[in-house]
């Protein structure tokens, strides 16, 4: 990783961070010279941050300084950080030195203080400097002129140095803070509650010079720092539309015949259906198809990879050798619980280092079930789809419905079917005593397709459509009925039939009220 780029557009160099996704964020990481507040409430992971940004830094052969205004000593501090991956203890003191300005301040001043920064930043030619407890340098500001003063001095020998300058703050101030006027950044980390859970999240408030993606992003403190994950919302903003009309096999002869010949190449597909409908037997059928010219990827919540190949293996859909010549790769996801960003950025990343072109997501509530806000699915999931087609991977998403039987359909988010090209709906139907599965084609954006519904069976070879259902009607509200012959009911009634004239069709039958 380069530590150091240039930014185009303002000429401005670079510092990457070197933190799992905030360079993204960031859209390449701190500017040169630049001064940046970092806010964050106790526990935040503002001191953790900082470090790891040092660490990182030190790598790359540059400098760093750490400057703690706190009453902690640095001895217990780095005791904290030797758990950490990135912790390096070979870098101290040579490329990350460690300084305590806590009695400079109370004995000298802010004087005393901006006099110190400069002679150490000289010594050590650090290009980062952090500044950790910039709440200190407040309180001991007889004014808020003075504070203004203070970070006005430390911006002007911040860029004259070349040195990227981060001040860690809890900002206990109340709203009014003069110093986020005159500063180059202002990122805030919070610990936000979302019912009995709780998320860490990352927002750049202001950045100069650069744009930067909008909104709160999750991060977790893990063994290896900080990782940052992205909003797919604000990091996929892409809207390839479909440009072909190549198709790809269902994995089903019968179903291919049904869509006339396959699904339509870079589209996705909705497999809406309740429990035991049938939806991973259909999406496994799609992967069996995989290959090196198509690689396949299935997605998933609910099966381990071992128990999905031997369920798929029972059916006659062999992913064992699929996954064996490295064709298909299949991923597992626990619904514990997890980051919505996370799990969709995990997605797209194993997407594009395959090259995968068919895809399988079984199902779409382990996203629902990661989100903090189900307000947040609608757009998601159009982001999602969005970069999948702009991917060119063809895909099929399992979704459950809430009702077993019955005529009402419950989508689990609105506008869901707007943002996807193709609907396919299973379900159970009574009729002629038996509880049946059925399927039936909704919709195929720019497709034709056979309307007709379908009786499918699931056994040793595999799904196979019957015709049970030519003679019966009302079979979607889950309770199908013979639809009465009208030659036998005429002659039950003792009125011979008419036949239609020669020539002439029949008229057809009128349903409802004239």
């Amino acid at each position: 990783m380069n530590n150091k780029d240039s930014n185009p557009d303002t000429g401005l160099e670079r510092i990457a961070t070197g933190v799992p996704g905030l360079d993204e964020v960031l859209k390449g990481g701190f500017f040169e010279g630049a001064v940046y507040i970092v806010r964050g409430t106790p526990g935040a992971g503002k001191t953790i941050l900082a470090n790891q940004i040092c660490f990182q830094h030190a790598r790359q052969g540059k400098r760093a300084l750490f400057v703690t205004l706190l009453a902690e000593n640095h001895a217990r501090m780095l005791q904290h950080l030797e758990q950490m991956s990135f912790y390096d203890a070979r870098l101290i003191p040579k490329y990350v030195y460690y300084i305590s300005a806590f009695r400079v301040l109370e004995e000298n001043g802010l004087k005393g203080m901006m006099d110190l920064l400069r002679r150490e930043m000289r010594a050590h030619e650090a290009t980062i400097l952090v500044l950790d407890g910039l709440i200190a340098v407040e309180e001991t500001s007889t004014s808020d002129r003075e504070f203004r003063k203070f970070i006005h001095e430390l911006q002007a020998h911040a860029a004259t140095a070349g040195c990227c300058t981060l001040l860690l703050t809890n900002g206990r101030r109340g709203e009014y803070h003069p110093e986020h006027t005159m500063v180059d950044g202002l990122i805030t980390l919070e610990d936000v509650p979302y019912g009995k859970r709780r998320q860490r999240e990352l927002e750049v408030r202001k950045f100069r010079g650069s744009s930067s993606l909008r909104g709160r992003h999750p991060f977790q403190i893990t063994d290896d720092g900080l990782v940052v994950h992205p909003r797919p919302e604000s990091r996929f903003l892409r809207n390839a539309g479909v440009e072909t009309d190549r198709r790809i096999s269902t994995g089903v002869a019968q179903l291919d015949v049904m869509t006339e010949g396959g699904l339509i190449a870079d589209t996705s597909t909705l497999l809406l259906g309740p429990s035991g409908s049938g939806k991973t037997t259909l999406g496994t059928a799609f992967l069996q198809k995989s290959s090196k010219e198509e690689p396949g990827l299935h997605f998933g919540f609910y099966e381990s990879p071992q128990r999905l190949v031997a369920n798929a293996q029972l059916i006659g859909v062999d992913l064992k050798s699929r996954v064996a010549a490295g064709h298909l790769e299949v991923l597992w996801r626990p619904t514990i619980e997890r980051i919505l960003d996370s799990l969709g950025n995990e997605l797209i990343d194993a997407v594009r280092r395959r090259k995968v072109r068919r895809l399988f997501i079984d199902g779409w509530g382990g996203f629902a079930a990661a989100a903090e806000a189900q307000e947040r699915l609608g757009p998601f999931f159009a982001a999602i789809c969005n970069e999948l087609r702009s991917l060119n991977v063809t895909t099929i998403i399992a979704v459950e419905t809430e009702n077993l039987i019955g005529p009402d359909l419950h989508l689990p988010i609105e506008g869901i079917s707007a943002i996807t090209e193709n609907m396919f709906l299973l379900r159970y139907a009574e009729y002629q005593g038996r509880l049946r599965r059925l399927i039936s084609i909704m919709k195929i954006r720019g497709g034709g397709f056979d309307h007709t519904l379908r009786e499918f069976e699931i056994g040793p070879q595999g799904l196979h459509l019957l015709d049970s259902f030519k003679h019966a009607e009302g079979v979607l509200s889950g309770f199908g009925t013979e639809r009465a012959d009208p030659v036998k009911r005429a002659t039950r009634s003792g009125t011979p039939a008419k036949k239609p004239a020669k020539g002439r069709r029949a008229p057809a039958r009128r349903r409802g009220k004239a």
